[in-house]
């Protein structure tokens, strides 16, 4: 029993160890500084395909007989770069010295560029193909700059050596941490030269400065004069200040005297004003009082007596207007039941006075036209002048109006035969 107990536990610790083999074989632990690439099996990345796959970080099982497995170490690389006789812009030769820190880039797409071309290689090997890559770009960079732009903004020559090898790193798969440009110099003795100009202008700056600090206090010593002065012209005017206010003081003490004076005289003179302003309104109310006796009642009784005058006068005219108007009315009735010959009758009504009006107001005629009467008719009237009135009345109303008289008298009288005819 005991023989078979003891070949079960060493068949068990002999699975036991081979178990324990196997997941150290195929369990692979990723540190946090590196990077482990299993190769073997295909896989998609962006637009292409790849044979590997990556683990950054944590642990990753490998498929036994189909994959390998290698490690890209992620920690930093430190580099220095030495570029000795480098031209800088101008022609002039330049020695820099410069460390680097760099790593291989932990991101993909970048770390497949690593993979593909640092895979299986030596850190020095990739610390060599990046210093050379480094110094490259530094004197790349040395022949856009003057030794004076190098020598004196060291940060700018360093942010355009960092953008200058970034592209170049990147395509390499390692990323660029920092650059520092640690020393500058050159056999010719041209940056000396630029240090003792700059010396030479820093003196001459010197200078100027002390010339600007004695003519500034040559300057203040006359601003103090001129503020000694001026206070003292500040004094004087504050004195004549004072005396002047003094005076305007003892001036406007007797202004407000006189004015006192002369308030008190132009008030008595006002109650003057007052006292003759009431008597002759005393005055005025008599006279308005005789004027009303002696004029405004005499005239205001012979007002109402003209009133009433006036009043009869206008009663007789509207009496007399409305009789006028009747007649007038009464005529125009007339007028209408006349019919057709009712002018040649009015006017042959009115023949008498027409002849009267129109002969008394011949005087100074011309003689246009004469006419015979016979001398029987003179018997009509006792002056005998009625036919010559009629005659020449006859003519003035053809001439002035166009009525002929004879000929409307032989129309009357045809008209009256006809009738008396039916």
């Amino acid at each position: 029993m005991l023989p078979v107990i003891i070949t079960i536990l060493m068949v068990s610790g002999f699975l036991m160890l081979c178990g324990l083999l196997v997941i150290r074989n195929v369990i692979y632990i990723c540190q946090p500084n590196e990077v482990l690439i299993f190769s073997g099996q295909t896989r998609a990345l962006g637009n292409r395909e790849v044979g590997y796959r990556l683990v950054r970080g944590g642990r990753g099982i490998r498929t036994p007989l189909f994959e390998t497995v290698d490690r890209l170490d992620l920690t930093n690389m430190i580099i220095e770069l030495q570029a000795r006789d480098a031209y800088a812009k101008g022609g002039i030769k330049l020695s820099v010295q410069a460390v680097a820190n760099i790593k291989i880039a932990n991101n993909e797409p970048i770390i497949c560029n690593a993979i593909e071309r640092f895979l299986g290689k030596k850190r020095s090997e990739i610390m060599s193909i990046a210093k050379e890559t480094l110094e490259g770009n530094l004197r790349g960079v040395l022949a856009s700059l003057t030794p004076e732009q190098v020598n004196e903004d060291k940060q700018a020559f360093e942010e355009l050596l960092i953008d200058e090898a970034e592209l170049d790193l990147q395509r390499l798969g390692l990323r660029l941490d920092s650059l520092k440009i640690q020393n500058i110099t050159d056999d010719s003795g041209y940056l000396d030269s630029i240090g003792r100009r700059q010396s030479a202008d820093l003196i001459r700056r010197s200078r100027i400065a002390e010339a600007r600090n004695q003519a500034e206090s040559v300057i203040q010593e006359a601003l103090n004069a001129e503020q000694t002065s001026l206070s003292q012209v500040d004094a004087q005017i504050s004195i004549v200040r004072a005396e002047a206010a003094r005076r305007i003081a003892d001036t406007k003490t007797k202004r407000l005297a006189m004015v006192a004076e002369q308030q008190s005289e132009v008030r008595s003179q006002i109650a003057k004003a007052h006292a003759e302003l009431d008597l002759q309104r005393h005055r005025i109310e008599q006279v308005r009082r005789q004027l009303n006796a002696d004029i405004i009642e005499p005239a205001l009784a012979k007002q109402l007596e003209l009133e009433s005058e006036a009043k009869g006068a206008a009663a007789s005219i509207t009496e007399n207007g409305r009789a006028n108007a009747e007649v007038l009315r009464e005529i125009a009735r007339t007028w209408k039941a006349a019919g057709p010959h009712a002018r040649e009758i009015f006017i042959t009504q009115k023949l008498d006075t027409l002849v009267k009006t129109m002969v008394g107001t011949m005087k100074n005629i011309e003689i246009d036209k004469i006419t015979v009467i016979d001398s029987k008719l003179g018997q009509v009237d006792a002056s005998g002048s009625m036919p010559m009135k009629v005659a020449s009345a006859n003519e003035q109303l053809r001439e002035l109006v166009g009525l002929d008289v004879s000929s409307v008298v032989q129309g009357l009288a045809a008209a009256t035969t006809s009738r008396s005819g039916r």
